[in-house]
């Protein structure tokens, strides 16, 4: 049988959010036990560096089955009324390589994303926490609003955009869709200052969220950057953290939020307090008092894709 591609709609009905939290769950746990192979996402660039293809191989051995996510990066698309980011996940049988599905990409993104956001906010965050910053606008702050809604009961959510109109926009629509009260707040410092978990979810490549803003007791979940040269988070945030991720070899290779404080100087590699998938495993410790800071950065990895992926494609057979 020829490999079927599945549209965002089908996605969307078959990956719902609060299933894709489990299924990071389950991620993050099979790559704490070594279940899971996947070297760095590789980008070529085009020439002008105009556009970029970008490779996400992985190989879950517990699923059997191995995959890639292809997508291209064309920021020029905005003003051409295209996405900036297209691309397809393709799951493949480990034992033959049979080609076995074809996804959209941006979908399958867009939910597991804020999946593991909300996997390691459930995990690390205070259980009281009531507060919500959303810092960005864009897709990843609305699925971060249902996400992070899933695993905590929040009474207030707080939004930031660099343009405000979006933020009014997000807000309208939010409001009508959750019964919480939400609001647009003018600064970053007032958006965080009271918030007991932030989601820094923008394509700033430079600090928004300063460190002197984060009160005791706070998680945040850094999201928006995943290469070297770009972060959200100033130094302070970072050295006054208990700093989680997803990935090392990610964490090391491409977190600018990590990898610019450490060249200043500022943090070794030890800083670091474990993977994600450690803790769930009970192998390493999450959070241990009420007043600390907790930082998750995400980098976004393959496996988080075939998994998800894996997930569609088993529903899609079983009711076939």
């Amino acid at each position: 049988m020829d490999p079927l591609f599945i549209n965002k709609e089908k996605i969307a009905a078959l990956l719902p959010m609060n299933e894709c939290i489990g299924i990071m769950e389950k991620t993050f746990r099979a790559l704490a036990c070594g279940e899971i192979g996947q070297p760095l996402r590789n980008v070529m660039w085009l020439p002008g560096k105009k556009g970029l293809l970008g490779m996400m191989p992985g190989h879950a051995a517990g699923l059997g089955i191995m995959g890639i996510k292809v997508i291209t990066v064309f920021h020029s698309n905005r003003e051409k009324g295209l996405p900036s980011h297209q691309g397809v996940v393709i799951l493949f049988d480990a034992n033959n390589g049979q080609p076995l599905m074809i996804f959209d990409a941006l979908e399958i993104t867009a939910i597991r994303t804020a999946a593991a956001s909300a996997a390691a906010t459930k995990l690390l965050s205070r259980d009281d926490s009531a507060t919500l910053a959303i810092i960005g606008s864009g897709e990843q702050a609305r699925r971060h609003i249902e996400a992070i809604l899933l695993v905590r009961k929040i009474k207030q959510v707080n939004v930031w955009s660099r343009t405000e109109e979006n933020a009014v926009q997000l807000v309208d629509e939010m409001t009508g869709k959750y019964n919480i009260p939400f609001h647009v707040k003018k600064t970053v410092k007032q958006a965080v200052e009271a918030a007991d978990i932030i989601c820094t979810v923008t394509s700033s490549k430079e600090p928004v969220v300063r460190g002197e803003w984060i009160a005791k007791g706070t998680h945040i979940n850094a999201v928006g950057s995943s290469t070297a040269a770009a972060r959200e988070l100033d130094t302070e945030v970072i050295l006054k953290s208990k700093l989680f991720t997803d990935c090392y070899e990610s964490l090391f290779n491409e977190a600018g939020d990590f990898l610019v404080p450490e060249k200043e100087g500022a943090l070794p590699d030890a800083h670091v307090k474990a993977e994600i998938g450690e803790v769930l495993a009970g192998v390493k410790k999450g959070r241990e008092k009420e007043d600390e800071i907790t930082l998750f950065k995400s980098l976004g990895i393959a496996a988080e894709d075939i998994f998800s992926a894996w997930h569609i494609y088993k529903k899609l057979v079983t009711d076939n």
